[in-house]
Order: C-alpha cells, then structure tokens, then sequence
C-alpha cells in the first residue's frame, strides 16, 4: 500500500493579466457550486457583463500582490506541499488548484502513476462550504468515475475544530496582540450568500465556532466577527468587515488588530481586500492603528498541523 496525501486550494490566475484572469473567472464562474442561479439567468450575465468587464479591473489587483515567485497563494501552498512531503518521506504529497493549475485531475493522473493506493484528500479550508470544499469533491468524484479502480478514500470536510490548528492561530494572536494596545480583535471570514445557509451550508455556524474556540484560547477580548468579499447583488452574509471598519472608529474603537481564520494563505482577498481596501475605510473613518495579522503561509509549525489533520483521517 503507497500513501498519499492532496493538498487542494480555490486557485489562481496564472498570469495577473485581463487574458489569464479572464480564463481563471470563466471556470471560477462557471461552476454551480459557486453561483447556483440558473444557468439560463447566470450565463448570459456571466459572459455578457462580467467577463467583459472584471478582468481588466481585477488584473490590476492581482499586478499589485504579484511577487517573483508569482501568485501568493500559489507559492504558499507550494510550499506547504514541499514542507510536508519532507514531513512525510514515505508519501506521496501533491497540491491541486480547484480552478486553474495544476487541475486537479491532472495531478491525480500523476500520483496514481506513482503507484498511490491510499489517498487523502486536504481542503485547505478550516471550515467547510458547499461553495468551496463541496466543489472538490465533485471534481474528484467526476474523475474517479471514469477510472477502472480508485485508491482507498479519505476526504477531509474541514478542521476547523482541530485543536492544533486553534492553538496555533491563537498563538500567533496573542504574540501580535501584546506588541500594541489595541481596542479590539476582528475576525474576518470570507462571505458566503445567504441562500446557501438556508439550504443548510454549516459554513456560517463553522465560523462562529472557529471564533468562539480561538476566544476560549485566547481569553476575555474585545471582538467582531464579520464577513468579506461579497460579490453580485444578492444577500450575503453580515455583518460585514467593509462597513464595520468603517463604522468601528466612531464607537471610540481606533486601534484594531484583523484576523482571518478561514484563510491559510494569504491572496487577493486578504492582500489587497483586507490590507489595502479595509484599512482604507478604517482609517479614513479616524482609525488610528490597523494591524493585519497574515495568515500561516509558509510557517513549518502549519505544516505540522497538516501533518496532525491528515493523519488523524488515517
């Protein structure tokens, strides 16, 4: 029996250009976990209005976190991988993109040539979503389908609870907490639209969770718990991180450290959104102090934690 562990992430342009963003947002897009309007109703908008327009607009966001390396989230869970492969001699570990590169079919052509008997599968997403876990196993289930045989399973929903990852995240917390005297902690999550809670996602009650959990580890904080990067016209879920930065420097609260503990990576959401835009609003409102505190990215103590999680579905 050979192992293997697939370490999976949403995905990136290859490329911070109008072309390769365009390409990355039509698959992105396209999927009916992550818009699950009709297609008749869904489609037309999508190609008529926002692949004309969003990926000029969204090519220059990506140019400003660009690095050498390229995309951020791409070399941070490149690295990850590589980390844990040393982690784990005896295995095989690959990544995949649930949108772009590498596809994650493509990457499991590659590991059952390497002889993997016994796969498990790592969103690298704390919590579980319809929109963004469910989406993977789709694509693995779709491969498997076709295959004369497949390895034995394990897919991992979320790790949301695991109590190394909270110690972790509450431990980087609490180093970047006593280094100013701040008003408050923010925990930002990524949104998701309400309609997706109603047919019974256990996204948003997983986030709560997670905040609650860092909390018991933390102890007594001043806190907010928000949700980022609403797209389309649709009700999603709130409070929201834009409008409560915002409105937070008139409640006396001017010194804030932000959170994100749904990301592991840091990307266009946590770089540009959270970085650069929300401190914006926080500090033109009066806002005296923002600190972001990034995500795990590279850290070897993460990986570690990857280890625990994958392990722990053995």
């Amino acid at each position: 029996m050979k192992k293997g562990i697939l370490l999976v992430n949403l995905g990136t342009p290859q490329a911070p250009t109008a072309e390769a963003v365009g390409r990355y947002l039509k698959q992105f897009l396209s999927d009916r976990r992550v818009i699950s309007l009709p297609r008749a109703v869904w489609l037309p908008i999508l190609h008529g209005i926002i692949l004309k327009t969003r990926p000029k607009k969204s090519a220059k966001l990506y140019q400003s976190i660009w690095t050498d390396e390229g995309s951020p989230l791409f070399f941070y869970t490149k690295k990850q991988t590589q980390l844990l492969q040393e982690l784990v001699p005896d295995q095989q570990v690959h990544f995949a993109m649930t949108y772009g590169e590498p596809k994650i079919a493509r990457v499991l052509d590659e590991m059952l040539a390497k002889g993997v008997t016994d796969l498990t599968v790592l969103p690298l997403y704390p919590q579980y979503s319809n929109t963004t876990v469910a989406p993977i196993y789709d694509q693995i289930n779709r491969y498997f389908k076709d295959q004369g045989k497949q390895p034995n399973l394990r897919a991992i929903a979320h790790f949301y609870d695991n109590q190394d990852y909270l110690n972790l995240l509450a431990e980087n917390i609490k180093k970047q907490w006593e280094k100013n005297d701040y008003d408050m902690i923010l925990f930002s999550y990524h949104g998701i639209p309400v309609s997706e809670i109603k047919k019974g996602d256990p996204y948003e009650k997983q986030c709560q969770e997670t905040t609650r959990l860092l909390l018991k580890c933390l102890g007594e904080l001043p806190y907010a718990h928000t949700y980022q990067s609403k797209f389309g016209p649709g009700e999603w879920l709130r409070p929201a991180t834009s409008e409560t930065l915002n409105a937070l420097p008139s409640q006396k609260v001017k010194k804030i450290l932000v959170v994100t503990p749904g990301f592991v990576s840091d990307c266009l959401e946590t770089l540009e959104e959270i970085e650069v835009e929300n401190r914006g609003y926080f500090m033109e409102a009066g806002g005296e102090i923002f600190d972001y505190l990034h995500p795990f990215n590279e850290d070897a103590a993460f990986t570690k934690v990857l280890q625990k999680v994958a392990c722990e579905a053995n």
